[in-house]
Order: structure tokens, then C-alpha cells, then sequence
């Protein structure tokens, strides 16, 4: 009997020890978060977002990023491929292969494709992409600012000026060192370093400079009507900015004039950003907010322990569908739900004449919505 209590002695000495001890990858730091709303006000829980229709998109998965344009929808997927097809899923189609994972993208002035990947390459970038198929030629624009890498290229909008304005979800966790987009956002997330930034690109002078740094995983970007201001979903801290394309060298920590939070404790994390029609703007609410989180943001140990579990135990929130159309000061003008999650990690809205359609992180086929019967 004393082996045996000798025995479970030392095996739960050696859990304990590993629990605390054990090196993980992070290094997460307090920070201070307001409660969570929850599904209330404008956000009140609801189920207009269920039963979506669905365009198969044959091998590919995960529509993180839709754009239409004359006509078609490039879609980029988890393969590493833009996918071009007619909106009813005819005539579908490769037009790139990155060999990463294209996240944002839009085109420029010239039709080309600019596209932020933060797994093509030796750590991603933002890259130019012309022709299609197999004449498709990809050019990196730009892989580093102020003398560091751009290791998490993620949103992307290209202004009429041909500026590319874009964020650096992370300093800390590059999508292609980290095991990929999902798994090296978590780790960001949870360390809440906030090293993430909105940067532009100007192809005229071939320079990359920063407006705003000390973001944590800044993620969508999308440009006012009048291309004055770029609005930010800043993912880890559950807000959108507002931010003058004029700004240069601000700190999130530190705001200054020209550049302030516009939506503040939503209650999940926002992901990209699109505009849509009649002045709206499409965010998509990728995860419900989970309350491990918030609540150990002033225990940086615990959130450091909960990586020494087994992956599958890591603290991420359930599926649930969600996204959301705001107008330019930040007035909610829709809320679309399905707390089911059928149709996962919603990402934000392709808004056409008469459909939205719905962006996402992993699921199999491409959601749209009847806007009639959305409210539009």
C-alpha cells in the first residue's frame, strides 16, 4: 500500500510540476478587460443567420475572404488557392495558388490582385498577383517594416490613391512558424502582447510604414466612404478602430488625434472587416467571447498553464455564427445570428445586389443569404 500512495504521490507531484513549469511558447502578460455584455441590445440573441443556403466549393474549404467583382467571386481558401466561380457556384474555377494561406485580398486600379498571406514565403508578406492559372505570376510587395518582419500579413484593403493598407496580426506568432493562421492567432491572443499593426504600403515609393502599433491581432481593415479613415478590428481586445490614413507612428497603448476606438466590448471577436452597401460596413464575430479569458486577463499564470493542456483542452470558445452591419460612427444597423454554429467561425459578409454572403474561417461550402430575408 505505501508503494502504491508512493506511487500516485510521485505522479501527481510530476502533473503539478509540469502545470507550472513546463515551457510553453507564451509569455502572457495582465490586462484589463470589461465585462462582457452578452448577447444583449443590439446584439440580443436571435436566429436570422440559421439555414443558410450553400454554394459547394468541391475540394476547398474555409471562404475566409470573398470578394465580387464584375461579375464573379474570388473566394481564398484554406488550400492556398483563390478560387474565381459565378455567384450560383457555375464555372468554378483556380485563378492562384499562393502556397500559403491568403487571408486578405483586393484588387488595384490595374486588376491585379494584392494579397496579405502570412504562410507564402519564408514568413509571408504582401504580394501582387497578375495573371491566372498557370500563368499566374506572384510578386512580394513587402515582407517588413522599420527593420522587422511582417509576420502575420492579414487584412487587406488597396485605397483609389493605389495605397495598400493592411495589418500585422503579430509580431510574436507568424502563421507559418506556429502551425498555421488558426493555431498561431490563439497563442497571440492568449499571450496578449499586442504587437500586432495597421500598416501601408505605397507601390509609388515601393515604402511600408506604420500608422497604429500595439494592437492585439489587429485583423479586418476597411476604408470610409470617403477613404479619410480605415476602420480596424482590433480581434484580441473586442473592438473597432477608427484610424486617419494621415496617422503615422500612433500607439493603441497612447491614442492620439487620428485615431480612436470606435465599437468597444462587442461581445465576440472581430474579424474581418468589408464594406457593403449604402454605407455599411460587415464585421464578422469569428468566436463568442469566452469567459476563461476575460476573466484570467489580470492571471497571465493561469492563461500560460491552460497551453500546458492538451491542444483540444486549449480555452477556445464554441462555434456561433454572427456578424454584424454598422454604420460609419458605429451605430449597429444589423445583427445576423445562428447560435447553433452550423455554419462556423463566421468571418464577415459579401454584400452583392440581392445576397450576402457569408465569409468564414473552416466550413466546407459557401453560405448566402437572401437579403429580403435578412431585413434588406
Amino acid at each position: 500500500m505505501r508503494r502504491i500512495l508512493l506511487g500516485l504521490f510521485v505522479i501527481i507531484a510530476a502533473l503539478v510540476a509540469y502545470l507550472l513549469v513546463w515551457p510553453v511558447p507564451v509569455k502572457p502578460v495582465a490586462w484589463t478587460v470589461a465585462p462582457s455584455p452578452g448577447y444583449t441590445g443590439a446584439h440580443a440573441v436571435n436566429t436570422r443567420l440559421a439555414g443558410l443556403e450553400t454554394v459547394d466549393l468541391g475540394s476547398h474549404q474555409g471562404p475566409e475572404h470573398i470578394v465580387l467583382r464584375n461579375g464573379w467571386l474570388y473566394i481564398a481558401v484554406e488550400s492556398g488557392a483563390i478560387l474565381r466561380m459565378r455567384p450560383d457556384g457555375s464555372d468554378r474555377g483556380v485563378v492562384l495558388q499562393t502556397g500559403g494561406r491568403p487571408l486578405g485580398f483586393d484588387f488595384d486600379a490595374n486588376g491585379a490582385m494584392v494579397i496579405a498571406d502570412p504562410m507564402a514565403g519564408p514568413h509571408g508578406g504582401l504580394f501582387r498577383a497578375t495573371g491566372s492559372g498557370a500563368s499566374a505570376k506572384l510578386e512580394l510587395l513587402t515582407d517588413s517594416v522599420n527593420n522587422t518582419p511582417i509576420a502575420y500579413a492579414d487584412g487587406v484593403v488597396v485605397a483609389k490613391s493605389g495605397k495598400v493598407y493592411f495589418t500585422d496580426a503579430s509580431q510574436r506568432f507568424g502563421a507559418k512558424a506556429w502551425g498555421g493562421t488558426f493555431n498561431a492567432s490563439v497563442l497571440d491572443i492568449i499571450e496578449h502582447q499586442s504587437t500586432g499593426r495597421l500598416l501601408e504600403y505605397d507601390p509609388a515609393t515601393k515604402a511600408t510604414r506604420v500608422l497604429l502599433a500595439d494592437l492585439c491581432f489587429p485583423n479586418g481593415v476597411a476604408l470610409s466612404a470617403d477613404e479619410q479613415h480605415l476602420f480596424v478590428a482590433e480581434t484580441g481586445e473586442y473592438r473597432i478602430w477608427k484610424v486617419a490614413t494621415r496617422a503615422a507612428d500612433l500607439s493603441a497603448k497612447a491614442p492620439q488625434a487620428g485615431a480612436s476606438v470606435l465599437m468597444q466590448n462587442l461581445p465576440g471577436y472581430p474579424d474581418n472587416l468589408m464594406r457593403g452597401e449604402n454605407g455599411r460596413v460587415w464585421m464578422g464575430l469569428v468566436k463568442p467571447r469566452g469567459a476563461f479569458i476575460d476573466n484570467s486577463a489580470g492571471k497571465p499564470w493561469l492563461r500560460a498553464l491552460s497551453m500546458r493542456l492538451p491542444k483540444a483542452l486549449w480555452p477556445v470558445p464554441p462555434a456561433y455564427g454572427h456578424v454584424v452591419a454598422f454604420d460609419e460612427s458605429g451605430q449597429v444597423l444589423l445583427d445576423l445570428q445562428d447560435p447553433t454554429g452550423t455554419y462556423p467561425e463566421t468571418t464577415a459578409v459579401t454584400e452583392s445586389g440581392d445576397r450576402l454572403y457569408i465569409q468564414s474561417l473552416h466550413a466546407k461550402s459557401l453560405g448566402w443569404l437572401d437579403k429580403k430575408k435578412a431585413g434588406l
